[in-house]
């Protein structure tokens, strides 16, 4: 048997539980909605992540081939010179976003022109790694994005799974249960006026 609230057995009190009753019921439904669009939120952001982690997997893969190409043509000491003073390749931008109230960061990067360079002993595969890491800086911004953005949705799908078991199995269940005892309590001190009215009106029939 659920517990109930400590209110008094009386139709004013039972008037209020039952509008609660009703607005908790409202409250449910609403979150329901909401955990349903994070469910499918997660679900997309989740297809996103997957094919992201793939891109990225497979452009690292290619910008370590061609960086292993530079250091055998070039050597370290020399491929360490030409990257020296190197304007960034990417520009990244950052702006805050919200999906169903869940905030996260939203990062935007471009691709900027690669700085032309000018020692005579740099090889092609240079440029070549080059144009690979910057793709790939792109990738993994865009990667960083949905994976922060998937875990954020997660945890606040979750914590409305949570709030929407306390009402459905906890809260609402109480103050139902407190509904139905006012009520029994009330029809009882129906019954019991009902006998006493009948008993009275017996007692004055049967009075000479």
């Amino acid at each position: 048997m659920k517990k109930r609230l400590s209110v008094p057995p009386t139709k004013s009190a039972l008037l209020q539980v039952g509008r609660q009753v009703k607005f908790l019921e409202q409250g449910r439904a609403m979150l329901e909605k909401k955990r349903d669009l994070l469910t499918r939120l997660v679900y997309e952001r989740l297809a996103q992540y997957r094919q992201l982690r793939a891109e990225t997997a497979k452009e690292l893969a290619e910008a370590y081939h061609w960086l292993g190409i530079v250091q055998m043509r070039m050597g370290g000491q020399m491929l360490r010179q030409a990257s020296v003073g190197l304007s960034q390749a990417v520009a990244l931008r950052v702006v805050a976003r919200s999906s169903v109230g869940v905030e996260y960061p939203s990062v935007s990067a471009s691709p900027l022109p690669l700085q032309p360079v000018g020692l005579m002993w740099t090889d092609v595969s240079f440029d070549e790694a080059r144009l690979r890491l910057r793709e790939l800086t792109v990738t993994l911004a865009r990667l960083g994005e949905a994976e922060n953005a998937l875990w954020r949705l997660l945890a606040a799908s979750r914590k409305t799974q949570k709030r929407v078991n306390a009402l459905k199995y906890n809260i609402i269940p109480r103050y139902q249960a407190t509904v139905h005892h006012i009520r029994a309590a009330l029809e009882e001190d129906e019954r019991n006026t009902l006998f006493q009215i009948k008993v009275l009106r017996a007692r004055a029939e049967a009075a000479p």
